[in-house]
């Protein structure tokens, strides 16, 4: 535990580096998520850490393991302004039930003002307008943490199939972690947790949702279709930007 690199606040250089990622990802090969997660967090093996969550479909679960080992972690949600109401609610209602630390995060006025006036940039832009109301807000308020837990699932898609538990993140030359609980998760494992566990579903999964972004980039799915095929549908697009498709796993 003690080859961890540690966090030195006056260092301007990375905070972690891919060989950390890797001692990470052999240290913990094998072990259930609940006793790593919990080792990571009591251990303080990762220094600041952040819940990055969208509150989609299966958010709950992610969000249930890290509240039951520390519920001050904070949550950051990008309030782009652009989420289904359903999915606001659905939010609050975790919240309180889970007794969630949320940060809500919001995208500059003027960056709006300036790029997205009409706010229909999502039309005709879909990347512009995750950069403007998802990746800029993340990026600044992820600054000051040295690690950020995501719900991304290997099962997902194909982009996310051969993700680590542990990687860096490539957003900028920060050097932070990126920690993905339940990247070896099934589909099953996610409905037996919630089952286990009596965990409220999104309301948009039973009306065909099973990957929820911003509503105007959000479609359902039909049967046998990845996923997270209703997401930018009709786009050259699977990810708004936080998370980059093939990034290289740390094993």
């Amino acid at each position: 535990m003690n080859e961890i690199r540690a966090i030195d606040r006056i260092d301007t250089g990375p905070r972690f580096s891919e060989h950390d990622a890797v001692r990470l990802n052999r240290m913990f090969r094998g072990t259930e998520t609940e006793d790593w997660l919990r080792a990571v967090i009591e251990g303080s093996l990762v220094g600041d850490m952040a819940i990055v969550s969208s509150f989609g479909a299966e958010s709950a679960v992610l969000l249930h393991l890290l509240s039951e080992i520390d519920p001050n972690i904070p949550v950051l949600f990008l309030e782009t302004g652009k989420h289904f109401p359903e999915s606001l609610a659905y939010r609050d209602e975790l919240a309180e039930r889970l007794g969630l630390n949320i940060v809500n995060l919001y995208p500059e006025i003027a960056d709006l003002q300036a790029r997205d006036e009409s706010g229909l940039r999502w039309s005709y832009d879909p990347d512009g307008c995750c950069e403007l109301r998802k990746v800029k807000p993340l990026e600044k308020a992820l600054a000051r943490f040295d690690a950020s837990f995501t719900g991304r699932k290997a099962f997902q898609s194909s982009t996310r199939a051969n993700l680590p538990r542990f990687e860096i993140d490539t957003s900028d030359a920060q050097g932070r972690l990126k920690i993905n609980p339940l990247i070896d998760w099934s589909a099953d494992d996610i409905a037996a947790y919630f089952s286990a566990h009596d965990l409220p579903r999104h309301p948009l999964v039973e009306q065909g949702f099973p990957s929820i972004g911003c509503s105007p980039c959000t479609r359902p799915v039909a049967e046998g279709e990845d996923p997270r095929a209703g997401r930018w549908a009709g786009w050259d697009k699977v990810e708004c930007g936080i998370h980059k498709p093939g990034e290289e796993p740390f094993l």
